[in-house]
């Protein structure tokens, strides 16, 4: 009985908690849909976004698990005309006494069940029966502040949109199979090309902004996906916007993988007797890199981690400071004669 009484708590416990991460937050705008969408859309909607945050895709990383169950519990109630026609009049608050009334499906939701249902066991059959068009990938420069801190960077974007336009073409063609007699009891296997009539459209230009989140310790090479909204096609759906990032030159540090770099010159003095000094960081903190000791030109020291913040992490690389000692162009006799009898 108490074990009984422990999975029904730990039900309670996972069943609220998928409905807190959505809580304030539009099941549309989970699925980056606008309110009219289509049924189809909606399943569009689910498949990638299902897709790419999937848990065997993204293990260890809560993040994409969290918006996983989002996408999974926002996609359960907008395929169930029911329970849309519901949330769309009365929000979550009706679902959930409708729910109390004893409507709608028993048994509670299984985000894994809702996926392996959508996707019938095989994901690349059901990718490759939509008609798609082409992804575009943008090359875009981030600065170093931005990938050590995060932010945002806004970019123009033209692509083509379809429009209405006269007149009607030939659409959904679909090869059907019929069979013709051609003599006492024998058939003939014939294939025929069906088109429906659907209403005309034309690609425009148009252009505008988008913002473009650059994350914490985002890798050269990692992309940031727009879904759909790449090269459309007509009778499918749109590419994919991808913005492959790359870490853009900084005037005071070098960035290799997680590690930083960069250079501090020091006076012949300061190399032989020591010295106190800060640089300063990219989110504007100082870092100690004094020194107490003879220093060599050219020497690197490590400092652990003052590098950049790894990606989903709370780690970070170390900064490495390569030291070049400014030597005197000129010295005097009496100031060679002084350094032989200290250095003697």
């Amino acid at each position: 009985m108490a074990n009984q009484r422990s999975r029904l708590l730990l039900f309670v416990c996972v069943l609220s908690f998928a409905f807190s991460v959505i809580a304030g937050k539009s099941y549309y705008d989970i699925l980056q849909l606008s309110k009219g969408a289509s049924d189809d859309q909606i399943k569009r909607a689910y498949r990638k976004l299902a897709l790419k945050y999937h848990p065997d895709k993204n293990q260890g990383n809560e993040e994409a698990n969290k918006r996983f169950a989002e996408i999974s519990n926002a996609y359960e109630v907008l395929s169930d005309s029911e329970k849309r026609g519901i949330y769309d009049r009365y929000g979550e608050e009706g679902l959930k006494q409708h729910a109390a009334g004893g409507g709608g499906r028993g048994g509670g939701m299984n985000i894994q069940d809702i996926f392996s249902s959508f996707f019938g066991g095989d994901q690349t059959e059901e990718e490759e029966r939509v008609v798609k068009g082409d992804d575009v990938i943008v090359e875009l420069d981030a600065s170093l502040e931005d990938l050590y801190m995060g932010g945002t960077l806004k970019v123009w974007r033209e692509k083509n949109i379809l429009k209405p336009a006269p007149g009607k073409r030939r659409c959904n063609c679909r090869n059907e199979v019929y069979h013709r007699q051609i003599g006492p009891g024998m058939f003939q296997q014939m294939t025929e090309q069906v088109c429906d009539q659907c209403p005309n459209v034309k690609y425009e230009r148009e252009g505008y902004f988008i913002t473009v989140d650059i994350e914490k310790g985002m890798q050269d090479g990692q992309e940031v996906s727009f879904y759909e909204d790449g090269e459309p096609i007509i009778d499918g759906e749109a590419g994919d916007l991808k913005f492959r990032i790359h870490t853009a030159p900084h005037d005071r540090f070098r960035r290799e993988g997680n590690d930083l770099h960069t250079a501090v010159t020091i006076t012949l003095v300061q190399a032989l007797v020591g010295f106190e000094k800060n640089i300063k960081h990219l989110d504007e903190h100082l870092v100690d890199i004094s020194s107490k000791g003879v220093t060599k030109p050219k020497e690197v020291r490590k400092f652990k981690g003052e590098g950049m913040p790894l990606h989903f992490s709370s780690k970070k690389g170390d900064l490495y400071v390569t030291f070049e000692v400014l030597f005197p162009t000129t010295l005097t006799e009496d100031q060679k004669t002084k350094i032989k009898e200290v250095l003697a």
